[in-house]
C-alpha cells in the first residue's frame, strides 16, 4: 500500500495561512475565482485603468478573476483578450487562450483578435513555474516581465497602460529603468491584498513613449 506523502511544515503554515486568509473568504463570497481580484479593485479605484468600451489584454489570466474585475468595471462594454498555459472556464465578454505566451502561436492569436487595432491596457499577472532557486526563478521572472514589457509598447495606444506583476530583488531596478524607457510616467504600487511578508509588487506604466514603440516596431519587423 503506498504511504501518503508527508505534509511539511511549510505546506502546512501555507495551507493554514490559506484557508484563514480574508481575501479568499471574501473572493469565495463575492464570486472571484481568485483572491488577486482584490489587487487589481484596490490598484483601479486608486488609478481609475478600467472604463466601458476598453479592448483590454490579460497576461497570465488564469484563473480569471482580473478578466471578471475588467468586464465588470467596463459594464460588459468592451473586450478582453486572455491567456495562459493553465486551463480557464470561459466567462462572457472574455475570449480566452489556453497557450504559451512565449511562444510565436499565442502573440499570432492575440495579434489575428487584435487586427492590427490598438490595446488600452495590458495586464501581466504572469509568474514563471518556480525551481526553487532563487536566482534562477527571479531571472525567468523577469524574461516574462519584460515580454510583456515589449508586447505592451507595441499594441497600446498613445494613452494606454500596462500594469506588471514584478517581485523586489535580483532584476527589480534593471526592469524599473526599462519601463521609465519605455513610458512617460512609471508607478508602484502594493495593494493591500499582497500578502505583506511578499516581495510581490505591481509597476504602472502610463502613455507609451513615441520613441519606444518606434523601436519595438522596427524590431518586429526585422524578424
Amino acid at each position: 500500500m503506498a504511504q501518503k506523502p508527508k505534509r511539511t511544515k511549510s505546506g502546512s503554515a501555507w495551507m493554514h495561512e490559506h484557508v484563514t486568509d480574508p481575501y479568499v473568504k471574501k473572493a469565495q463570497t463575492d464570486g472571484y475565482r481568485s483572491r488577486a481580484a482584490y489587487k487589481l479593485l484596490e490598484i483601479d479605484t486608486r488609478e481609475r485603468l478600467l472604463r466601458p468600451g476598453m479592448t483590454v489584454v490579460d497576461l497570465g489570466a488564469a484563473p480569471g478573476s482580473w478578466c471578471q474585475v475588467a468586464v465588470q468595471k467596463m459594464k460588459r462594454q468592451g473586450r478582453v483578450l486572455a491567456i495562459d498555459l493553465l486551463p480557464m472556464t470561459g466567462m462572457p465578454g472574455v475570449d480566452s487562450l489556453e497557450g504559451d505566451f512565449t511562444e510565436p502561436a499565442a502573440l499570432t492569436w492575440l495579434a489575428g483578435k487584435l487586427q492590427s487595432g490598438r490595446v488600452d491596457l495590458v495586464l501581466s499577472d504572469m509568474a514563471p513555474n518556480m525551481s526553487g532557486v532563487m536566482l534562477r526563478d527571479q531571472a525567468r521572472q523577469y524574461e516574462l516581465c519584460e515580454l510583456a514589457l515589449e508586447f505592451a509598447v507595441q499594441w497600446l495606444k498613445p494613452d494606454g497602460a500596462f500594469l506588471v506583476k514584478v517581485f523586489q530583488g535580483v532584476g527589480f531596478e534593471d526592469f524599473r529603468r526599462q519601463m521609465n524607457t519605455a513610458f512617460t510616467q512609471v508607478l508602484i504600487r502594493k495593494p493591500d491584498a499582497s500578502r505583506g511578508r511578499s516581495t510581490e509588487v505591481y509597476l504602472l506604466g502610463r502613455r507609451p513613449r513615441a520613441e519606444a514603440q518606434t523601436t519595438v516596431t522596427s524590431a518586429s519587423e526585422q524578424v
